[in-house]
């Protein structure tokens, strides 16, 4: 038996060797990110990132895609075109490690898919020639013996869920696997990929598996710098080795592509990021590159970040100008704004110099947008987005303490603006916004779903469009009619923020468990993340009825941009949100549903904010913990039409100095103080 001291000694070792290892994060990154969650509890059995950076496969399925069995670390492949399907359980991305003992001659094929569909011998779709699967890598072996192989680098495989291995040989070789392990490639600088300095739970199941696929998603789409897919696009096989930008890790648009910088995608992606992984620093480094590819002469910043680096598009110019307002919003992040604030100030003049007159609307050039099949002119959608840019870049002068008055100036184009939208753009026939001030009988979900979340509307209008928005519903989601035939879980994101924002949460919550949660529970799909689009029909042949030339395991089944729900539950179901730069104000407003119990929170450079309720026979009770010196705002929902509730915080009646007033179906409280908390309404 080993001395008391040294087995004291063998454990510590081992103990420093597991930390070396779990520190060592990806390649030659710095391990910047959190050790441990913000917010333990059970609610993490929801979460899909896995436990280490290195992970095997769970269980292995015939050529079929039948079960065989659990994956215990060894198989067999016997035979020239012998085939085993290797499933990780989940969407998982990075370098395969194969260890084996092989007779004969051969070589062993490897391909990956994300989808079931496309097992096989070929690689689904990623290198952007649109001209079919990508094909597979082979390790080769020329006498009998053990071996080991590592996929190259620049053959990262961003997303996957099935890994297909299969032999190549004179028809007698056989391969035994010993072992298959791989190693993770995304949220590069984190140890722990289960530090999530934010959380969501609810009494529905799906609902909260929802919440954290989204946020799954949004890791799979953090990715090493040096990680972009390779321009000019390869006609055969993939290689990712695409400078992206600055730092050491940058938000993309796809684990398995694009897996380049798109700020459309962003006005989706940074919210949920922040009410969930919570790290910003990838989000940060993806304005960053847009701003060092701004053209310093006309001042329009690029679609797409390098190498990609696309151009003409006035929508994802003025995403990465509120992508900057969302960034500084959440990490009041000053050096970054200073370093930048020039640059926005020319986005701006860009932008705002393309508005015409009499109409006083924005006359869209740069017709590049996300795949609607119209773009151009005096486009409803771009005025809705050009509205929510003045809005927040008045707010952005302020916080730039920017004293040349273009706070005000801002906020007077955009009420200019608004009255324009509504003149030229809404159709009071229909009840909702056409797609153009032109005459069209097309009213898209972007535009209408867009104008209640941005506030471009009164109420009235906010009720019609919101009721119109429902036409376009189906069992698995909503058919968005600027791309028809098609279910964009991108766009249903804002349509389901339009829903919440006017207190239509049946409606909201009806579509999330329609089309996320169909996803969701595909077994198709890798029930682990949020796909970037579909088709009404059910297949994921998403953006083919537009005449893409590309099969449709191009569609990628980890992409940001459809993580609407994970910001969206947070915000408006359990009802918690910051109004003042990284939390210094904030607004707790629950929406109740169908649900009877959410508890979630988030981290901000102040602190964590955190907050439940509870329905009960009489009423409901609340409690929130935010950090001290903080002030609130607090909506509570009424339990009867304009009579105020009886409310009591810490066992004590309101105070008149929170100035509780009805308004609509709620009863407001201003001026709530940070700490901890008790509300009980009945």
């Amino acid at each position: 038996m080993a001395p008391r001291n040294l087995v004291a000694r063998l454990i510590s070792l081992f103990l420093f060797v597991n930390a070396s290892i779990a520190q060592s994060c990806w390649k030659n990154t710095t391990c910047s990110g959190p050790t441990d969650t913000a917010f333990p509890g059970t609610w993490e059995s929801n979460i899909f990132a896995p436990s280490s950076r290195t992970v095997s496969p769970a269980s292995i399925l015939s050529s079929e895609g039948a079960f065989i069995s659990s994956f215990q670390g060894s198989a067999k492949l016997s035979g020239n075109g012998s085939q085993l399907v290797f499933d990780f359980g989940i969407e998982v991305g990075g370098l395969v490690t194969l260890d084996y003992y092989a007779t004969g001659q051969g070589s062993i094929g490897l391909a990956f898919t994300e989808s079931k569909n496309w097992v096989g011998e070929w690689s689904d779709s990623s290198n952007g020639e649109f001209k079919g699967p990508d094909g597979a890598l082979y390790a080769v072996f020329n006498t009998s013996g053990k071996y080991s192989y590592t996929m190259p680098d620049i053959r990262l495989r961003g997303g996957f869920r099935y890994l297909t291995l299969f032999l190549v040989s004179n028809g007698t070789a056989t391969v035994d696997i010993n072992d298959i392990n791989l190693t993770i490639g995304f949220q590069p600088t984190w140890s722990n990929l289960r530090a999530y300095q934010g959380y969501f739970h609810s009494n529905d199941d799906e609902l909260n598996k929802i919440w954290y696929s989204g946020a799954y998603t949004l890791q799979t789409n953090a990715v090493p710098v040096n990680t972009g897919r390779h321009v000019p696009f390869l006609i055969t096989g993939w290689q990712n080795d695409g400078v992206l930008g600055p730092g050491d890790t940058i938000i993309v648009d796809g684990a398995k592509r694009d897996r380049a910088v798109w700020p459309g995608d962003m006005g989706i992606a940074v919210p949920s990021t922040f009410v969930s992984i919570g790290d910003l620093s990838p989000v940060k480094n993806a304005l960053q590159v847009m701003y060092d590819y701004q053209n310093p002469t006309t001042g329009a910043f690029p679609e797409a970040g390098p190498p990609l680096l696309q151009l003409g598009s006035d929508t994802y110019h003025m995403w990465t100008m509120i992508g900057t307002f969302n960034y500084f919003l959440y990490s009041n992040d000053t050096a970054f704004l200073q370093e930048n604030w020039a640059k926005y100030l020319l986005a701006m003049d860009y932008i705002y110099g393309k508005v015409t007159y009499p109409s006083g609307l924005l006359n869209v050039t740069g017709l590049r947008d996300w795949a609607r099949w119209q773009t151009g002119y005096n486009g409803s959608e771009p005025q809705m987005i050009l509205y929510r840019t003045l809005i927040t870049g008045s707010d952005l002068a302020v916080w730039a303490e920017d004293n040349t008055g273009l706070n005000a100036t801002w906020n007077t184009r955009a009420a200019n603006l608004k009255t324009a939208i509504n003149q030229y753009c809404y159709d009071d026939a229909y009840g909702a916004f056409k797609d153009n001030a032109t005459a069209t009988t097309l009213h898209p979900q972007d535009a209408n779903s867009m104008a209640v979340v941005f506030d471009v509307v009164d109420t009235d209008r906010a009720e019609s469009i919101s009721t119109k928005l429902l036409d376009n519903w189906t069992p698995i989601g909503a058919v968005t009619p600027e791309l028809p035939g098609n279910i964009s879980p991108f766009i249903s994101g804002y349509e389901i923020q339009a829903h919440f924002s006017i207190g239509q949460t049946a409606r909201a919550l009806d579509l999330i468990r329609r089309c996320w949660g169909w996803y969701l529970n595909n077994p198709l799909g890798s029930q682990s993340t949020v796909i970037e689009g579909y088709l009404q029909n059910g297949t994921f042949g998403y953006r083919s009825t537009r005449g893409y030339d590309y099969d449709a395991s191009y569609v990628s089944h980890s992409h940001g941009w459809s993580s609407g729900p994970t910001a969206a539950l947070t915000t408006y179901v359990l009802g918690l949100s910051v109004t003042g730069r990284a939390g210094s104000t904030w607004k707790l407003a629950p929406q109740f549903g169908n649900l009877t119990n959410v508890e979630g929170g988030f981290t901000t450079g102040l602190g964590k904010y955190q907050a439940s309720w509870e329905t009960k026979e009489d009423g409901y009770a609340l409690s929130y913990n935010v950090p001290d010196g903080t002030i609130g705002e607090l909506v509570l929902p009424l339990l009867n039409a304009g009579e105020l509730p009886r409310i009591m915080i810490d066992g004590q009646p309101v105070p008149q100095s929170m100035n509780p007033e009805i308004v609509g179906d709620a009863v407001v409280l201003s001026s709530a103080q940070g700490g901890s908390h008790e509300i009980v309404v009945q």
